[in-house]
């Protein structure tokens, strides 16, 4: 099976868990939405997440392709440097990556469909790469 996903990750971002960082980290971008605009389902969710974040660590490891690029150190990247598009460099999108700097991350709305979408697009590149590599 493929450790495409970081227990120690999903439970550093459970930590900030009311907000759905590690829902979206796991790829599960509306439940990530809704405990955004929810805070945790008003923190009963949240609280229930400390016991669920191995079966979606596990769900996501079955999920999505591992590969030369780290959904972690991605999904790093994006959280403290993404509306410079440093996550875009390390996936190689050089031209989004670019446009992403000059922009602040495509004034933030671009920011946010990374958000929703980044393990899809690593999975992609990381799917690429088996291809050609």
């Amino acid at each position: 099976m493929n450790n495409t996903h970081s227990k120690v990750i999903g439970y550093i971002l459970w930590i900030f868990g009311f907000m759905g960082a590690h829902r979206f980290y796991y790829g599960r971008p509306v439940s990530g939405t809704l405990y955004f605009f929810t805070l945790g389902l008003f923190f009963i969710g949240w609280i229930v997440d400390l016991f669920l974040i191995p079966s979606m660590d596990r769900d996501a490891d079955m999920r999505y392709a591992s590969g030369p690029k780290d959904y972690s150190l991605t999904w790093i990247l994006m959280t403290f440097l993404g509306i410079f598009g440093i996550h875009r460099l390390y996936m190689g999108k050089w031209v989004t990556a670019i446009i992403w700097f000059l922009t602040g991350g495509l004034f933030l709305i671009g920011f946010l469909y990374d958000f929703c979408t980044l393990n899809t697009q690593i999975d992609e590149v990381n799917r690429k790469s088996r291809r050609f590599g």
